[in-house]
């Protein structure tokens, strides 16, 4: 199982870090993605995810960079193709493409778009990318997978053996339990990814309650389910999860911070990946 590392674009109380010297510090621990969520609104100060991929692509060394996922039916199919291309092209072939419908109805709304059609919006829209994809000039001298977000659902995981090369699986919304029967059920050659994996490595208590306390209230979940869904604790805690979801059949998890982000990087490759099994 591979690790990721998300750009942290959202501010949670400590500041934007700079991204440059945290895809350095990604790239030199070994993880294998940075990945960049999308988001026009948020509760919190938010980066764009595409234009904050493009900033680093330099300082990624040969890490992979991926969208996890990016909203093509809010940034038009077209435009989200355009700019898939251009990081496939300057990164020299190292670009995923995560595409998902999107979950706030602010960022549809901010488009003007009705967020009750998102479903058949979304679906269309992944085609058109695919197609705009292919007849793009320059085109990517690689093809850009297309991994496809969906929580779990039956409907939700035939959409990703229709659209996608992969399935992107939101960690807050799902457990090592729900992945693996979800895996089960798609082709095996698809490569299976969890993403927003909020993180926080930590041998206090004190620390562990208070950052779930915050999460829950930036995610609109319950304490004790992300206590159970998030790597935020002592080392072990963290492995066990990872444990569970590699033997999950999970290819990659993508890891995000939420602060101190280049010191909880060193601290999850030198602390907990140790014990994963």
């Amino acid at each position: 199982m591979r690790y990721g590392a998300h750009l942290p674009l959202a501010d949670l109380g400590s500041g934007l870090p700079g991204l440059t010297s945290y895809a350095r510090t990604a790239a030199g621990l070994g993880f294998s993605t940075l990945a960049a969520n999308d988001h026009l609104v948020f509760s919190r100060p938010w980066l764009d995810g595409i234009v904050a991929l493009s900033s680093v692509v330099e300082a990624s060394g040969d890490l992979r960079l991926a969208t996890t996922a990016a909203l093509p039916v809010v940034r038009g199919p077209a435009a989200t193709a355009k700019a898939a291309a251009a990081l496939a092209t300057v990164s020299g072939g190292r670009f995923t493409l995560g595409v998902g419908p999107g979950s706030s109805a602010a960022d549809y709304a901010l488009a003007g778009l009705d967020f009750a059609e998102r479903w058949p919006r979304f679906e269309a829209a992944v085609r058109d990318v695919r197609s705009y994809l292919d007849s793009l000039e320059p085109r990517p001298a690689r093809p850009v997978p297309i991994w496809v977000a969906s929580w779990g659902s039956a409907a939700g995981l035939r959409r990703v053996a229709r659209l996608g090369d992969g399935w992107l699986a939101s960690a807050y919304n799902t457990t090592p339990a729900l992945v693996a029967a979800g895996r089960s059920a798609l082709p095996p050659d698809l490569t299976c990814a969890v993403a927003t994996m909020w993180t926080w490595v930590t041998d206090s208590d004190r620390e562990r309650r208070d950052w779930l306390t915050r999460l829950s209230a930036l995610l609109n979940r319950p304490e004790d389910e992300l206590a159970a869904q998030l790597p935020v604790g002592p080392p072990e805690a963290c492995a066990e999860l990872l444990s569970a979801y590699a033997a999950a059949g999970v290819d990659e998890l993508l890891l995000w911070p939420v602060a101190d982000h280049e010191g909880q990087l060193e601290r999850v490759m030198r602390e907990v990946v140790p014990l994963v099994r």
